[in-house]
């Protein structure tokens, strides 16, 4: 038995830039992301029944890989070059549809369970690149590549996005002050409000005319807003770190204009005056988490309380994608 653990993502900012109908537009995105402390587990197991047995959400039973209804776990068993006699469980700790990059994670950890069931040699940056290659390539979805490879690598770190398809990564050189106060510091908040990310982006790659030409404008202002996010994280400026999540979530408001939204700016606008320097939605859009940083964080707990949004603790995660169970 191989069990794979794979770390969730929050974006720090140019969130956004690392899709394919941007970076190939532009020449290139840029982003900072974190890898944190809550995973998606998944179990590859011998199946003596000789067949397929998938347990997610549901459960399956499939005579060959081309039988297999999950399209994730379908393109996975057949990039790994299994056909028969496996079973793939999974579980996370945290529901998909909340905008921490689930499905990046969940790709990630199938594809390292299965490489190891079959003894195959792969670095963390080479899983990274194959998840993208399935969920952008073979089965097309509108999503961009931060979330497979935070996944896989782990650590804060930054991400430019080339056209044509390349993508360079790098730590982020924080001092120990800076890292200990930003794990401190930075708090989510569940709206309760889940939607698949992919819907939520293939309304904005639909976009055309003066439409698409105002959307390309905000990401070039989000990517530079990435570039001062990693300034004002090397730099220490933590305080500065903040106002810059708000810039970001002002510009996904501007792309994004909802009803659900509008909820969304109204508990970030009650954050900051609760203390928050600063706050955002994490992922796509259209629910899912608020991310602050607050220096003092009583107030604004409670005042999130209130609101009726649970708090989740986190902590960033350094390892990336592991191999935790082998045997």
């Amino acid at each position: 038995m191989i069990i794979t653990r794979t770390p969730l993502r929050i974006s720090l900012g140019g969130g956004g830039t690392d899709l394919p109908s941007y970076y190939e537009r532009a020449g290139h995105g840029f982003l900072i992301a974190a890898a944190i402390t809550k995973y998606v587990y998944i179990a590859v197991n011998q199946n003596f029944d000789d067949d397929i047995l998938l347990k997610y959400s549901s459960i399956e039973r499939a005579a060959t890989v081309d039988d297999v209804n999950h399209p994730l776990l379908r393109e996975c068993l057949r990039s790994t070059g299994m056909q028969q006699g496996i079973e793939i469980s999974s579980m996370a700790d945290i529901p998909t549809g909340t905008g921490l990059g689930s499905s990046g994670s969940f790709t990630v950890g199938v594809l390292k369970a299965l490489h190891m069931y079959r003894h195959h040699g792969m670095s963390n940056a080479d899983l990274a690149a194959e998840a993208c290659r399935i969920e952008i390539e073979q089965l097309g979805e509108p999503v961009g590549k931060q979330d497979q490879y935070i996944a896989a690598l782990g650590g804060i770190r930054a991400f430019t996005f080339n056209a044509g398809g390349t993508v360079i990564h790098e730590p982020v050189a924080l001092s120990a002050t800076t890292r200990n106060e930003l794990e401190e510091n930075l708090l989510l908040f569940y709206t309760g409000v889940r939607r698949s990310a992919s819907d939520v982006l293939a309304e904005e790659r639909g976009h055309t005319g003066a439409a698409s030409s105002n959307l390309s404008d905000n990401l070039d202002q989000t990517r530079d807003l990435g570039y001062r996010t990693l300034e004002a994280l090397q730099s220490g400026d933590l305080g500065k770190f903040g106002t810059l999540l708000t810039e970001q979530w002002e510009l996904k408001y501007a792309r994004q204009r909802n009803a659900t939204h509008d909820r969304v700016d109204q508990l970030i606008r009650q954050g900051i005056t609760a203390g928050a320097a600063g706050g955002k939605l994490i992922g796509a859009g259209g629910g899912g988490f608020l991310m602050f940083y607050a220096d003092h964080k009583a107030h604004l707990r409670r005042t999130m309380a209130d609101e009726g949004l649970a708090e989740l603790r986190f902590r960033v995660d350094d390892e990336g994608s592991a191999v935790t169970v082998t045997h």
